[in-house]
């Protein structure tokens, strides 16, 4: 992880004077008489306090701040393994969406839902199993290959599992924003479903965690809503590093709040994947950054700026904002 990021707090500190002097108290090596140690404020020992990495380290969950252009939240981000995490549920989510109204669970069998898009997709998804045992027996297809290709599917899906995946303060397919750490920490400790809460390490930081705690590190700041004008100033003006965060943080998100649509906009080959490896090659530097620079040329300002402002949309409407 990186450095965390510090707040430098300025304590004036004044030795007592006596009424009848105008001169500072002095010890017996005439030097300034040093403050005791309980005599600190607690200003500076809050600003330890929050420096203080040791609780995060131990649940293994990060408080994140998230810039959008709503205004600025505090929540928490987790990585663990895929097969360890219930997805958020975002069937109510998508109930209130116009958008996606017509997606519609039709069916439970042996615990796995059957999700249908509309009627002429499930007609063609139909025909396909219908056509596949047809289509294996004229390409010679054996029970033998099936039982190959079966073995195949597990192994990629074990590692599937293992692979460690993000989670958010979430719920029911919002992401929950507080606008204060007092707020984040009440929530915290108040026992109201979560997303999160299913990690083992949960309920430990429910008990310890305090406001001074939620002091989230460098890396963890992202800037949403800087990215669009940004990328609206031309080539000369793009911040490599909002950018490259910003695209982190979409990722993530989306992924943790199901928003297929921007993990799509994002994937690989994509337009803003480019201009994520680009803007990567140049922090890099060498003859890779001279390449970047030249990619990042090729990228119109106009295509990236609109295609980043449907992203942070499509955030900021899965956003509940906790006072």
């Amino acid at each position: 992880m990186g450095n965390p990021k510090h707040t430098e707090v300025s304590v004036a500190r004044q030795s007592p004077q006596r009424p009848d002097a105008d001169e500072p108290e002095l010890d017996d090596t005439t030097g300034p008489a040093e403050p005791d140690d309980a005599d600190e404020s607690d200003e500076t020992g809050r600003a330890s306090a929050s420096s203080d990495r040791s609780l995060w380290d131990e649940v293994r969950i990060d408080p994140v701040e998230i810039d959008l252009p709503a205004g600025t939240g505090f929540t928490l981000r987790a990585y663990r393994p895929a097969g360890e995490l219930t997805p958020t549920d975002v069937t109510e989510r998508d109930q209130d969406d116009p958008f996606l109204a017509r997606r519609q669970v039709v069916e439970d069998e042996d615990d796995e839902t059957v999700v249908i898009l509309d009627e002429e997709l499930a007609e063609e998804f139909a025909d396909s199993d219908e056509e596949e045992p047809s289509r294996r027996r004229r390409d010679g297809a054996t029970d033998a290959d099936a039982t190959d290709d079966d073995d195949e599917d597990e192994d990629v899906a074990d590692e599937a599992d293992d692979e460690e995946v993000p989670v958010f303060l979430t719920h029911r397919g919002k992401l929950l924003l507080f606008k204060t750490p007092e707020s984040l920490v009440s929530f915290i400790r108040s026992g109201a479903p979560n997303d999160l809460s299913q990690l083992d390490s949960w309920n430990e930081l429910a008990e310890r965690v305090e406001p001074a705690d939620i002091a989230p590190l460098d890396e963890d700041t992202y800037e949403l809503d800087l990215v669009v004008e940004n990328l609206r100033g031309g080539h000369d003006t793009w911040d490599s590093t909002l950018l490259i965060k910003a695209g982190e943080a979409a990722r993530d998100l989306s992924y943790a709040l199901r928003l297929p649509a921007v993990l799509d906009m994002l994937s690989a080959d994509s337009s803003l994947d480019d201009l994520d490896e680009a803007l990567r090659a140049t922090v890099n530097g060498g003859i890779g950054g001279f390449m970047g620079r030249r990619r990042l040329k090729k990228i119109g300002a106009q295509t990236a700026s609109l295609g980043w402002r449907t992203i942070v949309g499509k955030i900021s409407a899965v956003v509940d904002w906790r006072d």
